[in-house]
């Protein structure tokens, strides 16, 4: 993994597609496989694939091909998948609700150990086995159990002073849905994934609405 302190972002992000393909194959009782049939399943190249993967040193054996479990095992240290990284969610609003009660946090790397919401109306629900608590507790709460990921599903507004003091209490990266968007450059030794579920359905509006244009264009108007 020597290799890896440079590579860029749209590798990282292609990583987690990789491992749940992989796991696919797993589960269909495939062991081997070429990044020619990888690739074939995938919709990509497979350069593209042989590219992103000597990022971190390359794996698999010329005309043998990738051995998929060991693969994916490789893929899943370099993501951190087994490293249980301590989080919070802030916010228990439908959002909040949804993150914590439907998503298998242990299967992509972290522990959820603690939920915040400033309603008060909303203290002591529990979301997912876990027991929502005020605002005012996060700080001792921190304290002991040492959060590094703070999920952020709260107003827009109120983002950057939760920020600036979740990164006082020691938090690390941010999974951030708040619509604010966190300015990582200005924050060193802080990873931040800003996600906007609004832009990505607009992005799906725009594809619809120019292939419908396509559709109606005849060839004099192109």
């Amino acid at each position: 993994m020597s290799k890896n302190e440079k590579v860029s972002k749209s590798v990282i992000r292609r990583l987690p597609r990789y491992y749940r393909f992989l796991g696919e194959l797993l589960r269909e009782g495939i062991t081997k496989i070429s990044s020619r049939e990888l690739a074939e399943r995938m919709s990509v190249t497979a350069s593209q694939i042989r590219q992103d993967l000597n990022c971190f040193g390359g794996f698999g054996q010329q005309g043998y091909g990738y051995n998929v479990s060991e693969l994916r095992e490789e893929i899943g240290a370099i993501l951190g998948v087994n490293a249980k990284h301590a989080a919070v969610l802030i916010g228990a609003g439908n959002l909040g609700r949804a993150l914590a009660v439907h998503l298998d946090y242990a299967k992509y790397g972290c522990r959820l150990c603690g939920i915040f919401d400033s309603n008060e109306k909303l203290t002591g629900a529990s979301l997912g086995g876990i027991r929502v608590s005020p605002l005012s507790d996060l700080e001792s709460f921190c304290a002991k159990a040492k959060p590094v990921i703070a999920i952020l599903c709260i107003p827009k507004d109120s983002a950057p002073d939760i920020c600036e003091k979740l990164i006082s209490l020691g938090v690390k990266a941010f999974w951030n849905f708040s619509h604010y968007d966190m300015p990582q450059k200005n924050l060193p030794g802080v990873t931040v994934e800003n996600v906007h579920l609004g832009d990505s359905l607009m992005a799906l509006c725009y594809g619809i609405t120019n292939s419908e244009t396509e559709k109606t264009e005849s060839p004099d108007q192109m």
